[in-house]
């Protein structure tokens, strides 16, 4: 018997029924599984609780409970978060990830866009509407450098991390200088699977949940200015 890959599970609130209704047939077309969908924020917490999806496309704006608090109550799950809305304000921004949204998109994004920002948040990484990454990972530099009596001081580089070997620290590195998982590859000639694992394992270590988690982790320790690339 041949073995099947499982399709990637996606759970997809909105309270615009009309949206609603052509996203979710714009990510079953793609070959993704809509296993539910919601209109409201109570409801999108339940739902995500029964499904346990891999990715949650969640719009901003829902009655009951917007979408930064439908995130922090979900925050113990290993769901992905994708923000969805027609906001693309700042405060909006950055309320999302700093309660955990992998990634954030405006719905002014193709169809084409929208999918393909589902699968990569699927595989870990973090997607951002052109002009938003930069907003993002400017916070964290600010609360990185803001957090110096409550974080561990900047380590010397080189290794300065016991948990992880001399490649997940580089990546690490890389991580938080907002490279995506392609430029670091490149960047290190490593296969896009490998950066995958070397993340994947670095998070374990570090008992972190997500990218956003790790950027913070990075910059707090000062790694974004470390040296270049280590052998691995």
């Amino acid at each position: 018997m041949t073995d099947t890959v499982r399709p990637t599970t996606v759970l997809v609130a909105d309270d615009h029924p009309l949206w609603l209704g052509a996203l979710e047939r714009d990510l079953v077309q793609a070959g993704l599984q809509v296993v539910a969908t919601a209109a409201d924020g109570p409801a999108t917490v339940r739902r995500t609780r029964a499904t346990r999806p891999d990715v949650l496309v969640l719009d901003l704006n829902l009655p009951g409970l917007r979408g930064d608090e439908v995130c922090r109550a979900l925050g113990d799950l290993e769901t992905r978060v994708l923000i969805l809305s027609a906001s693309g304000e700042q405060l909006d921004v950055l309320a999302a990830i700093k309660a955990g949204a992998t990634g954030y998109l405006v719905k002014s994004a193709s169809s084409r866009e929208i999918v393909e920002a589902v699968a990569a948040t699927a595989r870990g990484e973090a997607v951002f509407t052109p002009g938003l990454a930069g907003l993002v990972l400017g916070e964290f530099r600010r609360m990185a450098a803001g957090g110096a009596e409550t974080e561990s001081a900047p380590q010397p580089a080189g290794r300065p991390i016991p948990e992880l070997t001399d490649r997940e620290t580089e990546v690490l590195r890389l991580v938080a200088t907002g490279m995506s998982y392609k430029e670091i590859a490149a960047e290190l000639v490593l296969s896009h699977r490998t950066v995958q694992n070397h993340v994947q394992n670095t998070l374990g270590k570090l008992h972190l949940h997500n990218r956003v988690e790790l950027v913070r982790f990075a910059l707090a320790r000062g790694l974004e200015d470390g040296p270049g690339a280590a052998d691995g």
